[in-house]
């Protein structure tokens, strides 16, 4: 049973809050409580923008902090000038959430703020999360992780809250999708969001992936959306190609999560 009166009161505990704001259901649920709970002089939603964050999700997380009233700042992060973050190796998500949870530090210092949070919950323990060593280096605080919150119980207390998106598929950043060890560039990225984003305009809903191979796009959905990604296949591949994908192809095993882990032994080859 999630207790959102619980949450807050953890969150009241935590001085002045300046909140890792990526407009996912974790950190609009914490954003949410925490406008509740701290007020607005209290709490600040910090958004990092780079090439790597979706511009549909960057849309969610305004719409939301305006439906809710939550004090908002953006900054610019740097992530792809490190050559490290560039060469996408599994561990490349350290060394994006070095630069975010670097520049929210430097803000937090300068503003008077006393605790950083993040929206790592419970579940996330058991993924791949190379970007919690970051966090940890820099006492990110994890309220949902300390209460014990799972990925359930957060989508119960958003859905509670009246926050839209409490159902919302995951949205990780958009380097995520392309293949370990093909570099990162601003390029590549441009091309994974413009695929997604219209094979979603199909009408393609839930889960949804489309993979940078390099030389071919890779599109993974839900089981329960690939009779209808079937039936509009020459559309979806014909569009993709003009997006610079020479192949394309469905993939059969449908969406992974964290698919890419399991083609590590081919590195290189």
């Amino acid at each position: 049973m999630t207790s959102i009166t619980a949450l807050e009161s953890h969150l009241a505990g935590l001085g002045r809050v300046m909140l890792g704001y990526s407009g996912g259901v974790d950190s609009a649920l914490l954003a949410v409580a925490a406008r509740r709970a701290l007020g607005a002089d209290r709490f600040l939603a910090v958004i990092g923008r780079s090439d790597s964050y979706p511009a549909a999700q960057y849309h969610s997380a305004l719409e939301t902090a305006r439906r809710f009233d939550v004090p908002l700042f953006e900054i610019e992060t740097h992530e792809l000038e490190n050559p490290d973050y560039r060469a996408n190796a599994p561990d490349r998500c350290y060394f994006c959430k070095t630069e975010l949870w670097s520049r929210l530090g430097a803000l937090a210092r300068a503003q008077g703020f006393d605790t950083i949070i993040d929206g790592t919950n419970a579940d996330d323990l058991t993924e791949h999360r190379p970007g919690a060593r970051a966090a940890e280096e820099r006492h990110i605080r994890s309220p949902l992780l300390e209460l014990g919150w799972t990925k359930a119980m957060v989508r119960e207390a958003a859905r509670a809250l009246s926050i839209p998106i409490w159902d919302a598929p995951a949205a990780p950043c958009l380097s995520s999708r392309i293949r370990y060890g093909l570099e990162v560039t601003p390029e590549r990225l441009r091309q994974v969001e413009a695929a997604e984003a219209f094979v979603r305009s199909l009408g393609i809903e839930g889960d949804l992936r489309v993979r940078h191979r390099g030389d071919e796009a890779s599109v993974e959905v839900a089981d329960g959306m690939r009779s209808r990604v079937e039936a509009q296949w020459e559309t979806i591949a014909g569009r993709l190609r003009d997006l610079g994908f020479p192949r394309v192809r469905l993939d059969p095993r449908g969406y992974r999560r964290g698919g890419l882990l399991t083609e590590l032994p081919v590195l290189g080859v």
